[in-house]
């Protein structure tokens, strides 16, 4: 099995690493040159909760040179998912499944979209990875990957893709609800992503913090208002809770907005909190705590040059 992952950064070099495991071909397509070179020549560097690692990986920043794939999952940022799919064209057969494990709503939509919805699945993953250089990361939280059809069926190809993952050690479960799946994973990133970039705090800290805490809690029961008017059934039944539990669970982790803001590069905001504020108006639900988080971290992006 050809297996292809788009996007060199924290996510998509971890399951390279978990993937390297197993006896498929792996790739990484990459759209850096000097992230490819420096793979190349170092190998892909893993620390942390899994050990410490430096393995070899195929990769490169021509699609022509991998043929056509049986698995390509897409690990760019959301705002990327559009121009990636146009560009892995090469590497799509009559049989290839892509596989989304992004942040963010919409992305199952956007390559629906541009490659047909019966060759797309979706999914989430509670893995937390920090960017140390290139091709170098820090595990920093481990927890479940869930996968689905956007039918609901349990398929051939998402069992296929479930018990490869499950064999290179990625803890892996299929879901018959993926829409309310990755709304689940949604609320989490409300809660936890625009805050810590903010106060340029680790997940963990955000519960240590009573006013942080607040704003976490109303920001997520402003996304709870508008997940129950779509009619979006929610995989737990404490929104509050499950993202209070995650950040204790992965206290460590530098979320990747908080990452991004740090480097100075832009964020997935207008995926995460942005896309509540957009519901919101659609459906005439007032989300001011989520407003106000966007702006935010929509004015730290168009500061970066500015500030001290």
């Amino acid at each position: 099995m050809k297996i292809v992952i788009v996007g060199s950064g924290a996510m998509g070099c971890l399951f390279a690493y978990f993937l390297s495991k197993t006896e498929e071909e792996v790739w990484l397509l990459d759209k850096h040159q000097d992230r490819v070179d420096k793979i190349s020549k170092d190998g892909l560097i893993i620390e942390g909760i899994s050990g410490d690692h430096r393995v070899c990986v195929k990769q490169t920043t021509d699609p022509g040179d991998i043929g056509n794939a049986d698995i390509i999952i897409i690990c760019v940022k959301a705002y990327d998912t559009e121009k990636v799919c146009q560009g892995v064209q090469p590497l799509i057969g009559e049989d290839t499944c892509l596989l989304t494990l992004q942040n963010g709503s919409g992305n199952v939509e956007t390559i629906s979209r541009i490659v047909g919805k019966k060759k797309v699945v979706g999914g989430t993953t509670a893995h937390g990875a920090t960017v140390l250089g290139l091709g170098h990361i820090r595990h920093a939280g481990r927890g479940e990957t869930i996968i689905g059809e956007p039918s609901g069926e349990t398929s051939n190809r998402i069992k296929r893709i479930s018990d490869l993952f499950n064999t290179a050690g990625i803890d892996t479960h299929i879901t018959d609800n993926l829409t309310g799946l990755i709304w689940s994973k949604l609320l989490i990133n409300v809660g936890i992503n625009a805050l810590t970039a903010l106060l340029r705090l680790m997940n963990g800290e955000l519960v240590q913090y009573s006013l942080a805490r607040e704003v976490l809690r109303v920001s997520v029961e402003e996304a709870v208002s508008v997940v129950k008017a779509k009619g979006i059934e929610l995989t737990y039944e404490n929104p509050i809770g499950k993202v209070e539990d995650i950040c204790r669970a992965t206290a460590m982790n530098v979320s990747s907005m908080l990452q991004d803001v740090l480097r100075a590069k832009k964020t997935e905001i207008d995926y995460i909190n942005g896309s509540i504020v957009d519901e919101g108006e659609r459906l005439g639900i007032s989300v001011p705590v989520n407003r106000t988080l966007t702006s935010l971290v929509k004015t730290i992006e168009m500061s970066y040059e500015k500030r001290l």
